[in-house]
């Protein structure tokens, strides 16, 4: 039986209750439904105030990150006041305040394997807010496995995507993107941007989603993916189906369970550095100094140099390291830097296979060089 609605909230979701399509029965609905929202940052911050806002009545929230203030050009559920908090208590305490009369239970741990059938038990959406791939497959597994709506969403610079996969109806995630693409061949947060309006546009189309799902309004984007460019201020939405030969909802599937390919589920090890292969942002200031030859190589995006630059330093990005090592001498010292050590701990495997052997990594990227010496620089 559907829970009551109480004076209180007849006067706060009048809105909702003159319209034919969702009227008291929907609202109704909506009180009794509950959806687990994994991530809390830009996507996680529309999905949930706007849940709130409708009164959904049991939301969880799944992260395990803290604010920082660079989360708060788009993740507009956070605020300066809350940077160093965990952001499933921020965005909780956000979300009650916009709306006292549902439950918010705060999950501030990671969403694995290990605890993802937990966390998900109780309820019976399941909506994707995260920046990661790993997550992605995990959520869209875990909902093909226990027969539950997955509501999808993704952002790029000005780019993004949303759908919902129902495997007991259409497609899944994995019946289009069926395999991740290697660790290396994905840029970072930092390095892909993302316009900061872009994820409140996708995250509301996925709340909308969500609330058309459980009062049964109009038509979904199940069998549908939805691309909206920003730049263009255009929509296009494609036809998608059913893969037989997929991994998870095909003919013969051979995941079973979530411990069935659990590299999938994971982020990838962060980028460890050798210690011969490392040089402390000091130590290269007086290499620098004393006139020993050092080619100084980034490998970041040119973007990025607008924020930063190392003089006299040559800007070979990434994906083109391998094609113009030929630029780089093997008779002196290489000093690979990125934002931090990640991207130039991968070009420094690139380097030794193709047979340098004088090559190091700017420990810490050139945020460390300009908070430990050059102070007028700005990190990012």
């Amino acid at each position: 039986m559907l829970p009551e609605l109480t004076q209180d909230e007849v006067f706060r979701y009048a809105r909702h209750l003159t319209i034919p399509e969702v009227g008291v029965s929907g609202q109704r609905k909506l009180k009794a439904a509950s959806v687990l929202v994994v991530g809390t940052g830009g996507l996680g911050s529309a999905i949930s105030l706007y849940l709130a806002a409708a009164g959904v009545g049991h939301l969880g929230l799944v992260d395990f990150d803290l604010v920082d203030s660079s989360n708060l050009q788009r993740q507009v559920i956070h605020d300066t006041e809350h940077i160093g908090k965990p952001k499933v208590e921020s965005a909780r305490q956000r979300m009650l305040g916009l709306n006292p009369y549902i439950q918010v239970d705060a999950y501030p741990t990671p969403f694995m394997p290990e605890n993802a059938e937990k966390l998900a038990a109780d309820y019976e959406i399941i909506i994707d807010g995260t920046d990661n791939l790993p997550a992605r497959y995990l959520i869209n597994d875990l909902c093909v496995l226990t027969g539950k709506p997955f509501i999808y969403g993704a952002v790029y610079q000005f780019e993004g995507q949303a759908s919902i996969f129902d495997a007991s109806a259409g497609p899944c995630y994995r019946c289009i993107f069926r395999e991740p693409p290697p660790a290396d061949a994905m840029p970072s947060g930092v390095q892909m941007g993302v316009f900061g309006t872009l994820p409140g546009t996708i995250g509301t189309i996925q709340a909308t989603e969500a609330i058309k799902w459980i009062v049964g309004a109009g038509e979904t984007l199940a069998g549908k993916l939805l691309l909206y460019d920003a730049l263009s201020m255009t929509f296009q939405k494609l036809d998608i189906c059913k893969d037989p030969h997929c991994r998870v909802c095909g003919e013969k599937p051979d995941i079973h369970s979530l411990h069935d390919q659990p590299q999938y589920y994971h982020k990838p090890a962060p980028v460890e550095i050798p210690a011969d292969n490392a040089i402390e942002p000091l130590d290269l200031a007086e290499l620098l100094q004393s006139g020993t030859k050092v080619q100084l190589v980034d490998v970041r995006l040119p973007v990025e140099q607008k924020i930063s630059i190392l003089e006299d330093a040559r800007l070979i990005p990434l994906s083109q390291l391998k094609e113009r090592a030929s630029e780089l001498s093997h008779d002196s010292l290489v000093v690979l830097f990125s934002r931090d050590n990640q991207h130039a701990g991968r070009g420094l495997q690139i380097l030794l296979n193709l047979g340098f052997r004088n090559v190091k990594v700017l420990q810490g990227g050139i945020n460390a060089w300009a908070s430990q010496f050059d102070h007028g620089m700005f990190c990012y």
